[in-house]
């Protein structure tokens, strides 16, 4: 089970190093100047739209439908109680400290009154959710995005993303399980809850954008760009 692990691990580090190889290579007057690698990106956006439409959006629709609507609830409030722990720290580390010390007030109070995390105690307590991740404290730091990437399984990210991916990794809680089989049971739990508070979302692009990959592309960097500055953008 390590070995796989491992490569787990590794799989966006390697990914980025080629993908570093491939933008000296792109070229083309009509590409968007943000997607360099947009004929990769859409080949590996076709693999994850298969992948996703064959596997996890049924695996989605069917936990959906077994899952009381209060469970479906506290299995997303404890998973972003986990990550609640991640945001702390990235808040420290953009030096926003009332946000840090209002993300280890929510670990506490969920961890506690909240049942590890199944109740969302903290919201209810003036102690919202801020959500912070590494690659938007290398934004704030002043690096820029990088161009558009799509990894596999990972989905649209940037490069500066794709190497806060790493970074989240080993801040994750939940690689401090040492049982391997409860450790990658609960990811995969994670991936399916995540993916299906999304089912609605997707029906939606699905239905009314004319290009999807487009859709997804221009939305994500909006939003990846309004995280790192907090929903105040400057004007381009």
């Amino acid at each position: 089970m390590k070995i796989p692990a491992l490569l787990y691990k590794k799989a966006p580090v390697l990914f980025l190093a080629a993908t570093l190889v491939l933008v000296g290579c792109a070229t083309g007057p009509d590409r968007d100047p943000r997607d360099p690698l947009e004929d990769f990106n859409r080949a590996v956006y076709s693999f994850n739209d298969m992948l996703d439409r064959a596997l996890v959006t049924p695996l989605a629709e069917g936990y959906n439908y077994i899952t009381p609507a209060p469970v479906n609830r506290g299995v997303t409030n404890f998973f972003n109680n986990l990550s609640d722990v991640r945001s702390a720290l990235n808040n420290l580390l953009q030096f926003k400290i009332g946000r840090a010390f209002s993300d280890v007030g929510r670990v506490a109070v969920n961890s506690t009154i909240g049942i590890l995390g199944l109740l969302d105690v903290a919201s209810n307590m003036n102690l919202p959710r801020y959500n912070e991740d590494f690659g938007q404290t290398l934004g704030v730091w002043g690096f820029g995005s990088g161009p558009y990437l799509v990894m596999p399984f990972f989905g649209p990210r940037s490069v500066r993303d794709g190497l806060g991916v790493v970074v989240d990794w080993y801040t994750d809680p939940l690689i401090l399980i040492d049982d391997s089989t409860v450790r990658w049971s609960l990811i995969g739990l994670d991936i399916v809850d995540i993916r299906a508070d999304l089912l609605n979302a997707s029906r939606v692009i699905d239905q009314a954008a004319l290009d999807p990959y487009s859709f997804i592309r221009d939305a994500y960097l909006q939003r990846r760009q309004n995280l790192v500055y907090d929903g105040n953008p400057p004007e381009e």
